[in-house]
């Protein structure tokens, strides 16, 4: 691994869960496994803007990380005020990141409100890994696909940026709106050549260099899609290593 501290691990979470297959927190565990053991816990921070800070999404990611003795867990919520008297304090002492799925387009307007995107930049740059999944995947990129909009899909062009790459969640064969949707965006020049993560696959960046895509379901694959200079695209797939329960 390089010895860039910045990292991203931005990922699909797992729209269909299969009876008896990993559990989907396994992407979680490794997320928190990405950052240096400095103490006897990991400090792990939940930031659930994209869906409206719901508690019930609070509760959830609280339930699957109370069995982990390593993990000191809290929450930022944004509505109706921050609920924590510094936010960039309270973030700068994390050591791992977590943003939901949901809506981007409004997860970063509401960011953007409280002054979230410097303070996460910076919270990048100290070495606190920033982790998130579908709309916490696309925030850190230059944008992608959304149906944030409405129910049929637009691009989404203001992400942080952090990664100068376009991103595409739940890019799966049985979903082909939303991966047709990425290429031709690409395609047709509104959104940059970017990285693509079917479910259960995520991304792995040092800085912004891409160094590794991981899976928790067999067969699944990232992608890397490019304008191929002729209003089409060119794409390459990428085998992402398999981690299972005990390697997250």
């Amino acid at each position: 691994m390089s010895t860039e501290r910045r990292r991203i691990f931005a990922f699909s979470g797992v729209l269909k869960p299969q009876p008896g297959g990993p559990p989907p927190e396994t992407l979680l565990h490794y997320a928190i496994s990405l950052a240096p053991a400095n103490g006897p816990v990991r400090k792990v921070c939940l930031i659930p803007t994209a869906v409206g800070d719901r508690q019930d999404a609070i509760d959830h990611f609280a339930g699957l990380l109370a069995g982990r003795g390593d993990v000191e867990f809290s929450f930022l919520q944004l509505f109706t005020q921050p609920n924590v008297p510094d936010v960039r304090a309270h973030l700068l002492g994390q050591d791992v990141i977590l943003v939901c799925g949901g809506s981007v387009v409004n997860l970063v307007a509401v960011w953007r409100a409280h002054g979230l995107p410097e303070i996460l930049r910076e919270c990048w740059e100290a070495g606190v890994v920033l982790a998130g999944w579908s709309a916490g995947s696309l925030c850190w990129h230059t944008g992608g696909p959304t149906d944030s909009f409405r129910d049929s899909l637009d691009p989404f062009t203001g992400g942080l940026a952090f990664l100068p790459y376009s991103n595409g969640a739940h890019d799966d064969l049985d979903d082909q709106p939303r991966r047709t949707a990425f290429r031709g965006l690409i395609a047709n020049g509104t959104l940059p050549a970017g990285y693509a993560t079917e479910d259960g696959t995520g991304l792995l960046y040092a800085g912004t260099e891409l160094v590794e895509a991981v899976t928790i379901l067999p067969g699944r694959h990232a992608w890397h899609i490019t304008p191929d200079g002729s209003g089409g695209y060119a794409e390459q797939a990428i085998i992402p290593r398999l981690i299972t329960a005990d390697q997250g």
